[in-house]
């Protein structure tokens, strides 16, 4: 029985280290390829959106460059895939992406049942509500009976439901996939009310007929942590994605810019002489060049610069940086040492 026991626990060890080996290949296929597939919203400003020359930009787009800039050397070799909310995880599961960059909540079902591996948070959201000004409402407690435009296949649905019975409310849902036809729904007057992540109420606003017309009510009733995402499995890949996160913030933090990066590997700080491989090849650790964040840095800037050139008080967005400031200053974002 013993013997059997044995066989059983190393033979399904042995199996289980053939499935990591077999599925650590997303580097390879990426570099065989010659360009990463990224997948996106299909269109949120501020952090994924084609400009008047077709042109993918925001913050989340900026994620797929720093990641090609980190493996290619060149933030150019993407191919960006827009993708709804239903479409995005079948995407990922089914390889038609690398990575996803995608306005996504890491939650506890996404990362075990759905078998996906998120490699940070690149924004702190939270859910809200906007009204239309005409109705006089101040406050989420004052939505009882409502007609609530929300997406479909998002925690934004499950937020809702679970917020207006903890509150004994009463609303009527109108759910439908596509985020901009929830916008149009909304504005058009089907919808008393539109209920997404705060940075996308932000971002809907802009696209309403009259912007100045609807009001952002103060109420945020969940906790949206986003971040990357890619299939578990892939150590090295994880990692590249992950340590791509990590490097954006540390840059911020010890004051490494775009515009200074050249300037900045020539520091006598251990920190940023790490960061930039002059002290030591961290990149050979996880299958790329030593230069592979000064390759991030110089394509994207640090954290802090994607933020504001995206989404920050500049923008029109506006958005402040708050929790997603730096711990030094405030916030609760910090990247991992690299040592």
């Amino acid at each position: 029985m013993k013997s059997m026991l044995l066989t059983a626990v190393f033979g399904l060890s042995l199996v289980g280290l053939a499935a990591g080996a077999a599925s650590a290949q997303t580097l390879q296929t990426v570099k065989s390829r010659g360009m990463l597939r990224c997948g996106v919203n299909t269109g949120l400003p501020g952090f994924a959106s084609q400009n008047d020359k077709g042109e993918w930009q925001g913050l989340d787009v900026d994620y797929c460059k720093a990641v090609a800039a980190a493996v290619f050397g060149d933030a150019s070799k993407i191919q960006y895939v827009p993708l709804s909310a239903v479409q995005r995880f079948p995407a990922l599961q089914n390889n038609e992406i690398d990575m996803l960059a995608r306005n996504t909540t890491w939650t506890m079902d996404r990362d075990t049942t759905l078998g996906l591996a998120f490699a940070g948070v690149n924004y702190y959201d939270g859910q809200g509500f906007m009204v239309k000004k005409e109705l006089g409402v101040n406050s989420a407690l004052e939505l009882s009976g409502a007609t609530v435009c929300v997406q479909s296949g998002t925690t934004t649905e499950l937020n809702l439901a679970d917020y207006f019975k903890s509150h004994n409310m009463n609303y009527n849902p109108v759910v439908i996939e596509a985020q901009s036809s929830v916008n149009s729904a909304y504005d058009s007057g089907r919808c008393d009310v539109l209920t997404t992540d705060a940075s996308g109420l932000a971002a809907s606003r802009l696209e309403m007929s009259k912007p100045d017309d609807n009001v952002i009510l103060p109420e945020i009733i969940s906790k949206e942590p986003l971040g990357p995402v890619v299939r578990q499995g892939d150590w090295q890949w994880f990692n590249i994605v992950k340590w791509t996160h990590n490097a954006l913030l540390d840059a911020e933090e010890l004051g490494v810019t775009k515009e200074n990066v050249d300037q900045m590997m020539k520091s006598d700080n251990p920190e940023v002489r790490r960061l930039l491989g002059e002290d030591k090849d961290f990149g050979q650790s996880i299958g790329l060049s030593k230069d592979w964040a000064v390759n991030i840095i110089k394509a994207v800037g640090n954290y802090g610069e994607i933020f504001e050139r995206n989404i920050g008080v500049n923008t029109p967005l506006k958005i402040q940086r708050g929790m997603n400031a730096l711990w030094t200053k405030g916030g609760i974002q910090y990247g991992m040492p690299i040592r």
